[in-house]
């Protein structure tokens, strides 16, 4: 199985592809959409365009676009957005993040835990930034080391991780403010990884003896073990809703 197909499952259970409640999720959406709800929104590495869906159905003047590279999880965000009844306001565009652009800017532009696919979070803010419409706003969900971290932790993330000011002052040092933010809690944190690995784990119990159900068990124990002996003690999470500064 590829990664995206992995992580698809991974987070059939858990209400979005970040350590985040479904109240958190609410409000968050609310303080990036507040004077923007009739606007465009923009999700990169939508996954499963959860995140636009949640905010489609609580804006009816809202419509949103969607990128990711995982055709799976776009076919998967397709028919949450029909049986949401807002598939006719979502776009879902299948390409790298990277090379995505636009003719029109966006009134709200979110990236959650997908860094990764920019190569970082200056590349990040820097990709997002000529995709933002005057007065819009970012959603931006980011890593962040919250103790000290072990050797694993270390060798698992390499050097890209800040704790939680180190983040905030590169993201106000590549020319963005904080309106808003959210630090996700110990509990959210542990429920995101329960879901995670128990839902790879229980999708693999439910198939004959192969090589998917193989792949899914390793996978799944080797990412428990990495967070319980790894960086559980020393791992955050923050979202920020962020401006362009002056």
């Amino acid at each position: 199985m590829e990664r995206h197909e992995i992580s698809r499952i991974a987070h059939r259970d858990h209400p979005i592809a970040a350590p985040l409640s479904d109240e958190s999720v609410k409000w968050l959406l609310a303080r990036l959409l507040r004077g923007r709800a009739d606007g465009r929104l923009l999700d990169l590495g939508c996954g499963e365009a959860a995140w636009p869906v949640r905010a489609l159905a609580a804006h009816p003047g809202l419509r949103a676009v969607g990128v990711d590279t995982g055709a799976a999880g776009l076919e998967a965000g397709r028919r949450s957005a029909e049986r949401a009844g807002v598939a006719d306001r979502l776009g879902l565009r299948h390409a790298d993040v990277r090379e995505f652009t636009a003719a029109e800017p966006f009134d709200a532009v979110l990236s959650v835990g997908a860094a990764y696919a920019f190569g970082g979070l200056g590349p990040t803010l820097a990709a997002v930034r000529p995709l933002l419409a005057p007065g819009g706003a970012v959603l931006l969900g980011e890593s962040y080391w919250e103790g000290e971290p072990s050797p694993l932790a270390r060798e698992l993330f390499g050097d890209e991780l800040f704790d939680l000011s180190g983040t905030v002052d590169a993201v106000r040092a590549a020319g963005w403010e904080p309106v808003a933010g959210h630090t996700s809690t110990r509990a959210e944190l542990d429920a995101y990884e329960w879901a995670w690995t128990g839902s790879l784990t229980d999708w693999a119990l439910d198939r004959p003896a192969g090589p998917d159900r193989e792949q899914a068990l390793r996978t799944a124990d080797a990412h428990r073990r990495e967070w319980l002996t790894g960086y559980r003690s020393a791992f955050g999470f923050v979202t920020l809703v962020l401006r362009p500064g002056a």
